[in-house]
């Protein structure tokens, strides 16, 4: 296939940056991994960062092809993060197969990233429900109008149906679909990653000993 002549890749070439905010040594990290991220999450928010829980989760379909999209942390609990989505999504199929996955937060502002991997399991139903219940009266109803991952003519037919949902929920309490949920990712490694001058990073790596079941921390070559 002929390449084709882009005008951003001039700009792609010329785009510098040093990274010289933050350091990570040794000493600055908790032995466990959670508060670690903890603290680095909770330094986000206070940048002011409106998508500090946002998060990459990377998945793998049945053909073995990785496939990649944000979703948002909602709570550290049940020994990971939790997230919620449709089940019947492309992503929860992936799950289903294949229950393995990664995490990646990054971000910009302190020159931080978080790669994470581990697996996915189900929430307890209760803890959906209790979830559900606190969306906005519109995000509940849009979480029935949604048929995720599923093709549509166009964006009039994906309005049409959340207007006739609006008005078969008016005026009440609706109710969690059975088709939505919550789940939560399991790390067994971590990795935090400073960024420093000349690309000689700090990068911090959690792996969990299944044997002992503790944490062993490593530092990683940029």
């Amino acid at each position: 296939m002929k390449d084709q002549k882009l005008t951003v890749n001039p700009l792609l070439n010329s785009i510098r940056k040093e990274y010289e905010i933050h350091v990570l040594l040794e000493e600055q990290c908790h032995k466990d991994p959670v508060i670690q991220f903890e603290r680095w999450l909770k330094d986000a928010i206070d940048t002011g960062d409106d998508h500090a829980n946002a998060m990459v989760l990377s998945t793998v379909q049945a053909n073995g092809m990785p496939d990649s999209r944000v979703v948002l942390l909602r709570n550290i609990s049940y020994g990971g993060f939790t997230f919620y989505t449709n089940y019947k999504s492309k992503k929860a199929n992936d799950i289903n197969g294949n229950s393995k996955a990664s995490l990646l937060f990054f971000w910009k502002e302190l020159e931080r990233q978080i790669r994470i991997q581990g697996e996915i399991k189900f929430l307890p139903t209760k803890e959906s429900d209790d979830y559900f219940r606190e969306r906005p009266f519109e995000s509940r109803v849009g979480a029935w109008a949604s048929q995720q991952s599923s093709e549509i003519k166009n964006r009039k037919e994906l309005d049409d149906v959340f207007e006739n949902k609006l008005k078969e929920f008016a005026g009440q309490d609706v109710p969690r679909p059975e088709h939505w949920g919550g789940y939560v990712f399991l790390p067994s490694r971590y990795e935090f990653w400073q960024g420093r001058p000349s690309r000689l990073h700090d990068r911090i790596q959690y792996q969990m000993d299944g044997t002992k079941k503790i944490w062993n921390r490593t530092r990683l070559m940029p």
